[in-house]
């Protein structure tokens, strides 16, 4: 079918941005080290999430038992102290018990503690409170207090947060434990170890986990661009090569280094441009031998034709002197002896083209004077059939470059397989023009062609339905042979139609042979309905209604309305 695209519409910004959006649309090599990034990236969070988990517990569990260590030693050491002070007088203890809290706490660098000492029960002779920092005892809350008397043997400790002469929250560690002195009395030991060493600690790792987390990503990113050019550019090669033997270059072949996969696919593809090369020939070849046998034998029956008709031409102009059964016999001769000069002509012309030797004579005409004069020549056989021919010519600027001939050849046959096909309905002729091209529509309302079927109908010897008796000679190459005039005069034939309800077929020729087209004067997809009343559009988007008043009246009318299917009516064309 000698269809040509009007113009595609540019797609909508939203649809552009779809596409750009979907992977599936991008290059593998980017899709390749995007993958490969991406998982990299999850694997190395993952891998130093769970490092930073291990060395932070880690770092956290080696200060906590060295700081119950730390601990238990200051609490024997208290013990001792305040055992030595049991004769001493209250002042010489809460002499001696600050210079031990201030000598325990108040260390600096990383292993600063704080001390604190809270006696448990008050009494004249029990010294008050005694601590390094006063603010420790605002970390001490009821609860801890609790668990350290439930304990009093014990160590017990929880993690806390302090600020630090900056202002900033530092981790640390409360401690408390029960220091039971006979004679004495008992005293609750608080200590807070300070951890912003081992936070220091931990920074600096991530830190380091991080930086070297960066040099591997941009590693592996390294890694995987070479890997994919690796994989990519043998298949570059081999889509270019492809690219040239669609373009017809069967000679193209692409370079196959080493012996692995991508080799064996090189030599594969080598292996089937060979094959494809020579089956081109082969058919190439035998193409050229039909085509050269279809121009002789229809040159070499020329001669015998020519004699036949002789004959048949004495036959019938003595067929009133015949038997009657000779007359019938001397009048399907001479219609048979038509059909074949006919179909001769069909296979001579179709030869022409397929050689290329097929050339243009090409003069100014005015289309629709060409219209009328088809429409002249099908005239008597649309009155046979009872069809009304209802034309609507543009009038003006109709004139163009054509090959007379041609186009008339186009026309007669578009307007005889609408005859034929229309089922005794009217046909409707309609001419229109724009800057750039002519055009003319040829519509019926008989047996109609699907959309599936309009995709064929200008192939060779092509029918919709092969069953369906035709009552008009017919060779199946007609609507092929006017399909190449049309294309030869870079023009298009287009066809569109419904099952049951008609068929449009439309010729649009640019003013010049080799002209642009870029859209046609007429619509090609048309509503059938018979009983619209209204004027004939020649825009591309108008509709052509028929009116009553133009038409017979048909008791077998389509409804109004457009269908929502195909009716399941063929219709063969050709």
């Amino acid at each position: 079918m000698s269809t040509v695209a009007e113009g595609a519409a540019e797609a909508p910004a939203s649809v552009r941005l779809a596409r750009a959006a979907d992977p599936r649309g991008w290059p593998l090599a980017l899709r390749v080290v995007l993958v490969t990034t991406l998982l990299s990236i999850l694997a190395m969070l993952a891998v130093g999430a769970y490092l930073s988990s291990v060395i932070a517990d880690g770092l956290y569990e080696q200060r906590r038992d060295r700081v119950l260590e730390e601990t238990v030693e200051v609490r024997r050491d208290l013990s001792d102290s305040l055992t030595q002070l049991s004769s001493a007088t209250s002042t010489q203890r809460q002499d001696a018990v600050n210079a031990f809290v201030q000598s325990a706490g108040g260390q600096g660098g990383g292993d600063r503690r704080e001390v604190a000492l809270l006696p448990v029960e008050t009494s004249e002779t029990v010294f008050p409170v005694a601590s390094s920092d006063r603010t420790l005892f605002d970390e001490v809350d009821d609860e801890f207090s609790a668990a350290v008397a439930a304990s009093p043997d014990a160590v017990s400790w929880r993690s806390i947060g302090r600020e630090d002469s900056q202002g900033r929250t530092v981790p640390a560690l409360l401690v408390g434990t029960r220091v039971m002195v006979p004679g004495v009395g008992s005293d609750d030991l608080y200590l807070v170890y300070s951890m912003q060493e081992e936070q220091e600690t931990l920074g600096f790792v991530q830190s380091v986990l991080f930086g070297g987390g960066g040099v591997l990503l941009a590693l592996v990113v390294g890694i995987a661009i070479a890997v994919a050019r690796l994989v990519t550019t043998p298949l570059k090669h081999a889509a270019r090569a492809a690219e040239r033997i669609a373009g017809g270059d069967l000679d193209s072949r692409v370079e196959v280094s080493g012996a692995d996969e991508l080799a064996r696919v090189g030599e594969s593809f080598n292996d089937m441009a060979r094959s494809l090369a020579q089956k081109v020939d082969d058919l190439t070849e035998l193409s050229r031998l039909q085509q050269r046998f279809v121009s002789d034998v229809s040159h070499e029956l020329r001669t015998p034709l020519t004699t036949i008709r002789m004959a048949s031409s004495v036959l019938d102009s003595r067929r009133p002197d015949l038997p009657g059964d000779l007359q019938r016999t001397a009048e399907l001769l001479s219609a048979q002896v038509e059909r074949f000069d006919v179909l001769l002509a069909d296979l001579l012309e179709i030869s022409r083209f397929d050689a290329g030797a097929a050339e243009l004579e090409a003069h100014r005409e005015d289309l629709d004077a060409l219209v009328v004069r088809a429409i002249d020549d099908v005239r008597p056989l649309a009155g046979a059939r009872g069809c009304l021919l209802d034309v609507h010519l543009a009038g003006r600027e109709m004139s163009a470059v054509v090959d007379a001939r041609r186009v008339d050849r186009v026309l007669r046959n578009l307007l005889t397989n609408a005859i034929e096909h229309g089922a005794g309905g009217p046909v409707l002729v309609q001419t229109s023009s724009n800057e750039d091209s002519v055009a003319v529509v040829v519509q019926d309302y008989g047996h109609g062609i699907s959309p599936k079927d309009a995709q064929h109908v200008f192939d060779r010897f092509w029918r919709a339905d092969p069953s369906r008796a035709r009552t008009l000679g017919g060779t199946g190459l007609g609507l092929s042979i006017s399909a190449e005039d049309a294309r030869l005069h870079t023009g298009w034939l287009q066809a569109w139609g419904q099952e049951g309800r008609g068929a449009v077929f439309r010729l649009t020729l640019p003013r010049r042979p080799g002209g642009t087209i870029t859209r046609s004067p007429l619509r090609l997809e048309r509503r059938f309905d018979r009983d619209l009343t209204g004027t004939y559009s020649v825009t591309p988007t108008g509709e052509i209604p028929i009116g009553p008043g133009n038409l017979p009246d048909l008791s077998d009318a389509a409804p109004d309305a457009e269908p929502e299917g195909e009716n399941p009516m063929p219709g063969g064309r050709g």
